[in-house]
Formats: structure tokens, C-alpha cells, sequence
């Protein structure tokens, strides 16, 4: 029986071990299938993805910008341009000793402890074939120095780019605007990995910005072996890049450079209109940065001395700024007269102002009968109040509009301001209140509520002077078909008329005629409040930021108009005093530069030289302001040199026995 049970389990426990091997071997073969169809389809359907993943970790793609396109002038001259860029970047795999390598670089070049500082975080964060930039726009005694020096600086690329330039510097910084790094939320919201390549710069602000597209560019591209560590082991190819597109303005680069430097130590804008055409000749704002200095990056310093000047540097004062236009006006509010039927002949008596119930209205002298043609001549507001109330503010705000106030234009240029043309249905949208009498006499005047830039007024001009609804250009693209203003041309003539009396007659910018024998031009000067004064100044003197504006638009030549511009100067005092005699010398340089380039070397000789020198000696009193900076220490030691031999003098007179003042 014994031996009988032991048969049995012996044949249970093979029966057992058999089912046991046979799962084993099942499961075994099963994980070989599978491992076997993964590797099938890794080897197969993946080869592909999986060889371009090794491909790329051996190989790797180094971006190189792409040289900026150009911005020229309506005859080819660059407005902005490239110039060589000498810079020095650091391969972070090629580098044997880091601090070595970068306290030789801070000594050659020179590197401050900011920049030193920056490299060291630059070159922990980059991959090891990442160049990391160390410094740009250096001379060619530093970018040689670096270069002779190369087995010393093991990792070290001394390479030669291209920068953005503006040859006009300042007097065209507002229009282009310049060019800077992308900043990290650029970066973010495309994922370009263009935004983060040494060197590669974008369009930070005027035509740059607005035209970035065009001027952008494609990237040249390096393709290079690399270990698994990033090593460099040998450049496999290079691909050239493809130059961003030029780009052609309507600007005179001439016209923009002599205009902004004929508004010299002002601050003010100058606008200048081709009238056949609508063609923007000259679109200036002074006092303007440096966009060279901008594009490399400016200093604290430089930042705080713009930021704080009471002249608005950074502000593009041709289209973001917005003033009362005064008398500028005038012109609007005859031509609303006219289409309301107003007889250009009759006579308004003016007798120094204008009563509206227990309130007058004051005009600039005592002038008597006034007609339409010697009101425009002599700027009189009297007969304004007088017609403007007649035809009302709605007709005024009409006639202005056609005149092109009160819009914005289709410009490659940001943060345009359109400015306010009011009118009754204004006041009740904006203030909830009801149009006055009051209102309408102020608006007839330029004065209230009625706000425009000085390109609109620019614009006006022209299409006063050609008849005919122009549409700025600022590209030099096809043009289109230039629609007669609706405006009848006999009430136009009637308000040239006038506008030439004001400087060729007995108007107020008889001073400012052209030096020009048979070139005659017409204009309106202005004279715009900056707040109500009530003390016996009137906003002719006292503290600058609180002095009148003065205005000037103008056209010639006055039988055939083909130029028409605006001058603006803020707190110049009036528009006869300062505006209309940098529109004489600006026009006369369309039709003789000599004559304009000798005007303009007298006025800069005593204005202490040319903009790049004003803002020179500018930039160096500013700082000598600031504590802490060179010129603040050279300051104070030739102010205690001063002191120290003004004593030694006094004390050699006293020595001397006489007193200090006391002649013997």
C-alpha cells in the first residue's frame, strides 16, 4: 500500500511540474514574441524616426542672422543700412579653463563686472556647441587683439557680422525707430529659435518694427558633428542667409536731415508734403535719440537723461502729438464760411474783440473793417467769432474733416494720435452736455476743444494747396488716383489768397518771406495756448513748459504749389517768432541748398555745433549731475581747484595789504 501512494504522488507531483514548465515556457515564449515584434517594429516601422533622432543628436544646427534689410530714401540714399559688426563669442565646448579664458577677455577688451557677471550665467545655461556672446561693436584694435591672441584663449571665436546703422542718426529716429534683442515673451509666444541666436536682432519700434517682415530676412544656418557631450568634432556644411528685402520711402533724406537740424536747440516737429502726389518728403521730431546707441544698447544713465528731459526725446511728437492749432485753423473755418454761402467781401468790424452776453472775446488788435482775404492775412479773430457762430460748429467740424484733421492714416508707423474735431454730437457722447455758443466761438479760433498733430496740419496744407483729397505716403509703392477735395475751387483760391497776403503782404510772417526771386509762400501762422493765463505774460514769457505754442503751415509756389509743410515748436512763443522761419529755410532748401546750407551753418555756430556735438556736450552735463560717475568726480575736483586758488588769491591780496576788491 505504502509503495502504491508513493507511485501516486510521484506521478501527481511530474503531472504538477510539467503543467508548471509548459506556463513557463509559454510565458517565456510569449515575452520573446513580444520583445521579438517590438524590436521588429522599432527596426522597422520606427527606423526612420529613430534615425533621424541619432542623426540629430550627432549632428547639430548653429542659426546665423540674417543681414537686415535696408530702408533707402525716394532716390536710393540708405536711411538705414549694415555696417561690419566686429564681435567675440565663446564655444562653451571648446573651452579648457573658464576663468582663465574670460578674465584674459575682460582685460583685452575691456569687460566690466556686469558683463563678466553675464557671461558666467550665459555659459552655464548654454549647450556646448552654443556660441555665447562676450561682446559686439567692437573696434578693430579689439577685435585684433582678441585675434592674435587666439591659441591663448582656447574656446574663443572672434567673428565678423553685420550691425544695423543710421547714417542720419538722430534726425531719423522717430520714422525708423531702431532695432534691439527679442525679449523673453517674444521668444515664448513663436518658439523661434532665430530670437535667441547671438547677434540676430529685431525691429523694436517706427518703420523697423511696423516692417519687420519685410526687413527680417531668412537665417544662414551651420551644421556641425558633435559628441554625445557636445564636443565639436567637425563643420559638415553651411548655408548662406537670404538679406531682408530694401525698402524704398518717399523721405529726402537730405530735406529730413536739413529740417531736423535747422529746428536746432527747439523742440517741435517739421512735416513736409509733396502736393502732386501726397508723397511724405521730410517727417521730423526733435529732440530725438541716437537709434544707433539704441540698437547696442544703451546705459542707465543715457535711459534716465531721456526719460527725464522736459523736451520728450523718446516721444514722436509728428504723430503722437496733439495741439490746439490756433490761428493754423483759420483757413478750415473760412472754407466752412464759404459752403455755408458766406460773402468773402463783407466787412466785420473789429474793434478789438468779440461780446457774447456779459463775456468778450478778445482778438489780437484793433483792426477795423475785415474782410475774408485780410482776416486770414492778419490772423483776426474777431471776424472768426463772427462767421464761425454764423455757420455753426457742425459746418466748421465738416469743412475740417475734409482737410484731413481728426483721422488717422494708413502709416507703417505705430501709436498714431487722430486728435479731436468736435462738434455737437461730440460733446454730448463725450461730456453729456449740450454744445454752446461759447464753444463754437472758441473752435472757429483753433482754441477748446479742438486738438490735431502736426502731420494733419501738414496734410491740410497740401490739400489746400493742390485741391485735391491727398493720401499720405510714406512707402514708394504703386500710386493711386488722387480725388478732387470736395470743396468748390473758387473758395479755395479765395483762402490761397489770403495765405499769401500773410507772407508776401500785410500779413504776420511778412519776416519769413523766401530769399527766392519769383517763388512765392503762402501760409497761416499760429499761436496755441498751453493753459488759460490770467497774468499780464499771456504765455509770452516765464517759465518755458508754460510759453505759447507757435505754429506755422505754408505751400509754395504760390501760383503753382508743389511743396506744402507744418512747423511746430513747442512753447516757441508764436507761430511768426519761431515756427515760420524754419519753414522758410526748409522750403528754400527744395529749391536752393546752398543758400539753405549757409543759413543753417550761422544758426549752428551759435547753437554750439551739430546734433551729434549738442547732444555730446548734453550727455556729458547730465552726467556730471549724477552722483557717482566720472564726470560728477572731475566736476567736483575742478570746482575745489577753483576754490582752492580763489582763496590762494585772496590770501596774496591780503598779504599783499589791500582788501580783496579794493584796487591800489
Amino acid at each position: 500500500m505504502i509503495g502504491g501512494g508513493q507511485l501516486a504522488n510521484e506521478a501527481t507531483q511530474a503531472s504538477t511540474f510539467t503543467r508548471r514548465a509548459m506556463l513557463l515556457s509559454g510565458l517565456q515564449i510569449g515575452v520573446g514574441a513580444l520583445l521579438a515584434g517590438r524590436m521588429t517594429w522599432l527596426a522597422v516601422a520606427e527606423n526612420e524616426r529613430y534615425a533621424l533622432l541619432s542623426e540629430s543628436n550627432r549632428v547639430n544646427l548653429t542659426l546665423s542672422p540674417p543681414r537686415r534689410g535696408w530702408i533707402v530714401d525716394r532716390y536710393g540714399t540708405p536711411i538705414a543700412n549694415n555696417r561690419t559688426d566686429f564681435r567675440v563669442d565663446i564655444i562653451p565646448s571648446r573651452l579648457a579653463d573658464p576663468d582663465q579664458v574670460i578674465a584674459n577677455l575682460a582685460r583685452l577688451l575691456p569687460l566690466g563686472e556686469e558683463e563678466v557677471t553675464r557671461i558666467r550665467t550665459d555659459l552655464k545655461s548654454a549647450a556646448g556647441f552654443q556660441p555665447v556672446k562676450v561682446a559686439e561693436n567692437l573696434s578693430w584694435e579689439q577685435f585684433a587683439a582678441v585675434s592674435v591672441r587666439l591659441p591663448e584663449l582656447p574656446g574663443v571665436a572672434p567673428t565678423r557680422g553685420f550691425s544695423r546703422n543710421y547714417p542720419q542718426g538722430a534726425a531719423v529716429a522717430h520714422l525708423t525707430g531702431y532695432v534691439g534683442s527679442a525679449s523673453a515673451e517674444q521668444y515664448q509666444e513663436t518658439k523661434d529659435p532665430l530670437l535667441v541666436t547671438p547677434g540676430f536682432k529685431i525691429g523694436k519700434d517706427g518703420l523697423e518694427k511696423k516692417l519687420e517682415p519685410l526687413l527680417r530676412g531668412k537665417p544662414g544656418a551651420k551644421r556641425v558633428e558633435v559628441t554625445a557631450r557636445g564636443r565639436l568634432v567637425r563643420e559638415l556644411a553651411t548655408r548662406a542667409d537670404t538679406p531682408g528685402r530694401t525698402v524704398r520711402l518717399t523721405i529726402d533724406a537730405g530735406l529730413q536731415e536739413f529740417a531736423a537740424r535747422r529746428l536746432g536747440p527747439e523742440s517741435g516737429s517739421v512735416i513736409v508734403f509733396d502736393t502732386l502726389t501726397g508723397d511724405i518728403l521730410a517727417m521730423v521730431s526733435m529732440p530725438a535719440y541716437d537709434p544707433n546707441g539704441f540698437s547696442d544698447g544703451i546705459s542707465r544713465l543715457e535711459w534716465k537723461m531721456l526719460s527725464e528731459d522736459d523736451h520728450l526725446p523718446l516721444t514722436n511728437k509728428s504723430l503722437q502729438g496733439l495741439y490746439p492749432p490756433g490761428s493754423t485753423f483759420k483757413p478750415a473755418t473760412a472754407l466752412a464760411a464759404l459752403g455755408a454761402g458766406v460773402d468773402p467781401t463783407r466787412f466785420v468790424y473789429c474793434n478789438g474783440g468779440y461780446q457774447l452776453g456779459n463775456r468778450r472775446f478778445g482778438c489780437l488788435g484793433r483792426h477795423g473793417p475785415m474782410n475774408m482775404h485780410t482776416a486770414i492775412a492778419r490772423s483776426c479773430n474777431t471776424y472768426f467769432y463772427t462767421v464761425g457762430r454764423q455757420v455753426g460748429i457742425d459746418a466748421i467740424a465738416a469743412a475740417a474733416r475734409k482737410l484731413g484733421f481728426g483721422a488717422e492714416y494708413d502709416l507703417p508707423l505705430p501709436s498714431q494720435r487722430y486728435g479731436t474735431v468736435p462738434d455737437t454730437a461730440w460733446k454730448q457722447r463725450r461730456y453729456n452736455q449740450e454744445w454752446t455758443q461759447a464753444d463754437t466761438l472758441n473752435a472757429a479760433i483753433g482754441q477748446g476743444y479742438v486738438l490735431v498733430s502736426p502731420f494733419q496740419l501738414a496734410l491740410s496744407a497740401a490739400r489746400i494747396a493742390s485741391g485735391r483729397a491727398l493720401t499720405p505716403r510714406l512707402l514708394a509703392t504703386a500710386r493711386q488716383p488722387i480725388p478732387l477735395l470736395d470743396v468748390a475751387p473758387e473758395h479755395l483760391a479765395i483762402v490761397r489768397g489770403g495765405m499769401d497776403e500773410v507772407v508776401n503782404g500785410a500779413g504776420t510772417a511778412v519776416a519769413s518771406k523766401l530769399p527766392l526771386p519769383g517763388i512765392r509762400m503762402g501760409g497761416k501762422t499760429g499761436t496755441a495756448q498751453v493753459r488759460r493765463i490770467v497774468d499780464r505774460l499771456r504765455g509770452q514769457g516765464g517759465d518755458w513748459k508754460y510759453r505759447d505754442h507757435g505754429l506755422f503751415i505754408c505751400f509754395a509756389p504760390v501760383d503753382q504749389p508743389r511743396y506744402a509743410a507744418s512747423v511746430v515748436i513747442e512753447h516757441g512763443l508764436g507761430g511768426a517768432r519761431a515756427a515760420a522761419p524754419v519753414a522758410k529755410d526748409v522750403l528754400t532748401y527744395l529749391f536752393d541748398k546752398p543758400k539753405a546750407m549757409e543759413s543753417l551753418s550761422r544758426f549752428e555756430t551759435q547753437w554750439g555745433g551739430d546734433i551729434p556735438t549738442r547732444m555730446a556736450v548734453k550727455a556729458r552735463a547730465f552726467a556730471a549731475t549724477q552722483p557717482g560717475t566720472p564726470e560728477a568726480a572731475a566736476a567736483a575736483a575742478a570746482q575745489a581747484e577753483a576754490a582752492r586758488a580763489a582763496a590762494e588769491a585772496a590770501n596774496a591780496t591780503v598779504a599783499n595789504g589791500s582788501a580783496p576788491g579794493e584796487t591800489r
